[in-house]
Formats: structure tokens, C-alpha cells, sequence
């Protein structure tokens, strides 16, 4: 410890006069004292604690990293905590050097990691941050270890500028930069005729007018296009890109199964999974925490898609998961969506009741926000105010008003609904009733005169109601305001192209999906052949099976204190509900799909 932190400090703050030999902790106590920052009676219980960070600290500690640990408060007003970032902007002003806070947004990392390798900006602890024509922009967190700029600037023939910066940004973009710009290459090379091929194409990624992105990341934005784009053109609704050990993993979600299109290097991994966190205003750095994003890009015809991003920590890095929303599926029909006429046609006449509640039920990918989008989408006239609360938004739509769920500020789906409430609504769309609270704001909205639409996971229409009486709706709640329920699943449809007729479909199977109803068995039915329109699959895109059930008087009847499930059920079908494994039926008698389809979603008759 050098003299200053054993005398008084001066009057006035102290100029630094002569030049330390490292940017150490003696150095920085000084200044600190010097300057009046730290007091004279706890400089040297501060220091101690600050010596005893460095010492156990696994790996190596910046001496500014360890001062910021100590959680220190300037004896200055405003008596402000002595944050990493503050520390490092105030020795920068002690070394004489700018302060500069690395955005990585901002920096042409392809080029200024051509300037020297990772493990020589490692071992001087300095970032390239920005290179012009005439100029080298470097990031030091050693402002006295200079040894480094005459070599540097010999191999990059320019003027080195000197800067201050986070020395823990510094590491970190050390490594992401780096190992960024060598996955760029590696890329390069292995994808060079694909992207040559490519080269044409607009870039998708949209960002406005941010200017947060320059032109020069067209190597990374190049890979990520075309995974889009190929994405797109097999009609994915998911992209997973998995890190492995060595060779990562790409694989589409196409049709409702999960396809393996391709194996990268896990260094061109990362590069790729940077990449779209930037685009999706996610944070780089972090990837020890799930995160949420969202993109919107335009394919090569024009037309926008929007991908919703999640990433999860794994062994191997994170995993990202893009599921992809094409707007085009809110334009279509209830037919096209695989609605049987008499369906359609119920539907419609419940969708535009005055008021009540209609619930879309079913497991997590069945379809049912297409089905609520898709309703909301033909009702949302000028004459009609929709609103929706969603977690999250699956999809922008213009046509209604669309609120996001947000518990980190207490807004929950009962508050959204309460919220709804009040800017005079007709129709309020509740992503999820998830418990109680939900499920009372609901009901108090349809008692008012709302038509309110939501979703539940159950296995089928009747089991709704037992669902909501589990969470304590009271049951003459439910009679007064529950006006249909309609349960769906997805199955792959036939390729049109490949599929062939396979005679008569074998008696068992046909007794385990049509069970006891008067339903003639098929003459012929198709089976999937595969074809390079389906990727050989035999299977392209996918239809609904749905299970409506419109509430009658009788069925309200049997809603009460001891509500049986199978009496419900029955009533329900009495009442012209037809389950889900009897409309799959219908679908294979049509030659839509096949009997192994219907079988894998659907459950076994009950009656």
C-alpha cells in the first residue's frame, strides 16, 4: 500500500502527476482517496476487502471488478454506488482516456477481428472496437500496458486510438467477437455454394429506420436468411437449432413432426444463435437465463412472417427454439381450416351471440389460437371493437386490439380482462383461463354483456366444465353464461401428389375409431406414399378435428353440485356433438388422412 492511503487526504482532489505502472488496486485506492471518494478511516478496511476478492477470485479479476464487488458508496454526493461501469468512466477521466461503453451492435466485428487473434487480444486484455480507413479504435482495460500499439499498429498500418471500457465486457466480448468472425469463416467455407447461389436474395430481416445494424454483417445475415428461407419454402412452423458437443443441430417442425434438414459445426452455432438474438432485441451476453423475442422478416415474395424466439440453456449451450406465424392463416375460412360445413355453421351462429362465453379447448399446438384468430379475424368489423389478452402475443393483428401479459409489473390475464373491461369492448379474447381469478373475470365480463372467447386444456369438450368447477367456478355461474365449448386436434393431411388408394381399411381398426356409430365403412382409403413435394413423408400440411359442443338447457341441467363427466358427455352428444375420434372418421372417409393419424390424437369412445 503506498503512502497516499496512509496520510490525510488533500483539500482539494488530487491531479495525477506521475504515471502507475499498472492499473492496480494501490493506483486505484489512491485516486479514490485522492479525490475524496472513498474516506481516510475505512480506505483501509476497503482496501483489505477489495485484496482478499482478488485473492480468492477463481480465474483472473480485473482490480476494477473487485473494487465494484465491494459494493462500495462515494462519500461525494450524490452518494452513488460505485458500479463497475461508473468506476471504470471515472479512472478513465484519472488515465486520460475516453470512456466508451461497447455496444456490440454497433461494432463490424467481421473486420476489426482481422486486426490480431483472440488469444492475443487475451493476453493484453484489449478489444478492437471500431476501424476506419485511417484509425484503429481499441478497448483496453489496461490503460498502462501499451507494449502491444507499435506492433498493432505496423500490422494494420493505422493510428491507434486508446479507450477506456467495462474490462468484463471486454472478456466477454472477447470471446463472442472472435469466436463470431472464425464461425463466420468456417461458414464460409463450408456453405459457400449455397450462399453463392443465394447471393441475390433481399434481406429479409426488416429493422426500420434503427440503423442499430450495419451492412457489413452480411456473412452472418447471409446464413440466416437462407435458413429462414428454406424454412419457409418447407412450410416449417418451428426451427430448433440444438448445440451438441461438436456438430449442432438443425431441425423443422414440419406438418406437427420434428425433421433433422442439417448438422453444423457448433462454432457456426453460435454465430447463428447470436445472430438472431440481435435481430430479436435479445440480450447476447446472457445465456445462462431462457429469453424471449420476436422478429418479423419478409420472404422472398414479400409477404411478411413473424417468428417468435425462446432460447434455454442446455449442456452444450443454448438451444433456440423460432416458431414461425404465417398472417395468411388468419385469412382463411373455417372450411379451410377442415370444418364440416354443419360445424361452420355452429360455430358462426355461437361467435355472433350477443354475449356469453365460448372456450377452445385441447393440448398446447392444436390449433386453437389459429381458430381464435382466425374467428376474431371475420368479426372485427368497424362496427366491432375486439380486444385481446394474450401471453404473449402469438400474432400482431391489426384488426383488434391485442394486450401481452406481464407478471414481472402484476399484470395477469384477470387484470387484462378487468382492464378490457373498461374501453367499451364487444368481444374480449383471454389467451388462457389459468385459474380462478381468471376464470371470475371472464364470467363478470360475459354477466355484463361481453362475448368472451378463451381456451382451456382438457381432453375434451365436456370436460371443460369439470375443469372450471375444479377451479372454483360456482356452477350457476357456468349455467348463465357458458354457451359452447368446441375441443380440436391437428392431423397430417395425405399428399395430394403421391397418396394411393389402399383397398378396404381392416374391421378392427374401423370398430376402434367409428365404435358404436352407424358410420359405413370406407370401399377404399388412402395410404401415404412420399414424394419430394412432402419430403417423402406422404403427408402435407395439416387439418382440424373438431368436437363442438353448443350448450342446450339439458346440458345446463346436469351442471351442478355433483356434475357427472359421462352424464355430460352423454347429453352432449344427444345434443349433436360429435367426438373427436368420429370426426377424424369422417376425415378418412373423405380420403383427407389416415386411420394411424386418427388413432395418435384422438382418445378412445367412450360411448
Amino acid at each position: 500500500m503506498n503512502a497516499e492511503l496512509k496520510k490525510a487526504a488533500p483539500a482539494a482532489p488530487a491531479v495525477v502527476k506521475t504515471r502507475p505502472k499498472a492499473l492496480d488496486l494501490q493506483a486505484i485506492f489512491s485516486w479514490l482517496l485522492a479525490d475524496g471518494i472513498v474516506e481516510k478511516e475505512h480506505v483501509k478496511a476497503q482496501f483489505a476487502q477489495a485484496q482478499g476478492i482478488l485473492r480468492n477470485a477463481v480465474g483472473s479479476m480485473h482490480p476494477l471488478s473487485a473494487v465494484a464487488q465491494c459494493k462500495l458508496v462515494s462519500a461525494l454526493p450524490p452518494n452513488r454506488m460505485l458500479t463497475l461501469d461508473l468506476l471504470t468512466e471515472w479512472a478513465a477521466g484519472k488515465c486520460n482516456l475516453p470512456f466508451v461503453r461497447i455496444d456490440p451492435l454497433k461494432i463490424d466485428f467481421t473486420r476489426v477481428a482481422d486486426v490480431m487473434t483472440a488469444s492475443y487480444a487475451a493476453r493484453f486484455n484489449i478489444l478492437p472496437v471500431e476501424l476506419t480507413p485511417n484509425k484503429l479504435v481499441v478497448a483496453t482495460a489496461e490503460p498502462f500496458h501499451t507494449e502491444w500499439q507499435a506492433e498493432i499498429a505496423k500490422v494494420s498500418r493505422r493510428q491507434i486510438e486508446l479507450v477506456l471500457s467495462n474490462p468484463l465486457d471486454i472478456a466477454q466480448y472477447i470471446s463472442q467477437f472472435f469466436s463470431l468472425a472464425k464461425t463466420i469463416k468456417d461458414a464460409n467455407k463450408s456453405k459457400g455454394q449455397d450462399l453463392a447461389l443465394r447471393n441475390n436474395f433481399e434481406q429479409l430481416v426488416e429493422l426500420g429506420k434503427s440503423n442499430k445494424l450495419d451492412a457489413n454483417d452480411q456473412h452472418v445475415v447471409n446464413i440466416v436468411d437462407w435458413l429462414w428461407q428454406y424454412a419457409f419454402d418447407q412450410r416449417a412452423s418451428d426451427i430448433h437449432l440444438e448445440p451438441k458437443r461438436d456438430i449442432a443441430s438443425i431441425r423443422f417442425r414440419i406438418d406437427g413432426v420434428l425433421h433433422q434438414v442439417y448438422q453444423v459445426p457448433a462454432v457456426v452455432m453460435i454465430a447463428m444463435t447470436a445472430r438472431i438474438k440481435l435481430l430479436g432485441r435479445m440480450d447476447v451476453i446472457e445465456k445462462r437465463r431462457p429469453q424471449d423475442g420476436r422478429i418479423k422478416t419478409r420472404t422472398m415474395g414479400g409477404q411478411e412472417v413473424e417468428l417468435r424466439l425462446s432460447t434455454m440453456p442446455t449442456a452444450f449451450g443454448e438451444k433456440l427454439v423460432m416458431r414461425i406465424f404465417d398472417p395468411e392463416v388468419v385469412v382463411k375460412t373455417l372450411p379451410e381450416l377442415g370444418f364440416p360445413v354443419d360445424d361452420a355453421k355452429r360455430w358462426d351462429g355461437l361467435t355472433t351471440r350477443p354475449h356469453g362465453i365460448i372456450l377452445v379447448t385441447g393440448p398446447t399446438g392444436s390449433g386453437k389460437t389459429t381458430t381464435l384468430y382466425t374467428t376474431l379475424k371475420a368479426l372485427a368489423t368497424s362496427e366491432v371493437n375486439v380486444c385481446t389478452v394474450e401471453d404473449p402475443i402469438e400474432m400482431v393483428e391489426g384488426s383488434f386490439n391485442q394486450m401481452q401479459v406481464q407478471p414481472g409489473i402484476d399484470l395477469s390475464f384477470a387484470d387484462g380482462v378487468r382492464a378490457l373491461m373498461r374501453q367499451d369492448p364487444d368481444i374480449i379474447m383471454v389467451g388462457e383461463i389459468r385459474d380462478l381469478a381468471t376464470a371470475e373475470m371472464a364470467i363478470q365480463a360475459a354477466l355484463t354483456g361481453h362475448l368472451v372467447l378463451s381456451t382451456l386444456h382438457t381432453n375434451d369438450a365436456p370436460a371443460a366444465v369439470m375443469r372450471l368447477l375444479e377451479l372454483g367456478v360456482p356452477h350457476y355461474l357456468l349455467e348463465a353464461t357458458l354457451i359452447g365449448i368446441m375441443a380440436q386436434r391437428l392431423v397430417r393431411t395425405l399428399c395430394a401428389l403421391c397418396k394411393k388408394h389402399d383397398g378396404e381399411i381392416n374391421d378392427d381398426i374401423w370398430a376402434s375409431i367409428a365404435g358404436s356409430w352407424d358410420i359405413p365403412k370406407p370401399d377404399k382409403v388412402y395410404r401415404p406414399i412420399g414424394c419430394p413435394e412432402c419430403r417423402q413423408t406422404g403427408y402435407r400440411g395439416r387439418t382440424g378435428l373438431y368436437e363442438l359442443l353448443t350448450v342446450s338447457e339439458g346440458f345446463t341441467n346436469l351442471i351442478g353440485d355433483n356434475t357427472d363427466l359421462a352424464g355430460l358427455r352423454t347429453q352432449a352428444m344427444a345434443d349433436g356433438m360429435k367426438p373427436l375420434r368420429i370426426a377424424g372418421a369422417y376425415k378418412i372417409l373423405e380420403g383427407v388422412t389416415t386411420a394411424e393419424e386418427v388413432l395418435k390424437v384422438t382418445a378412445k369412445l367412450t360411448n
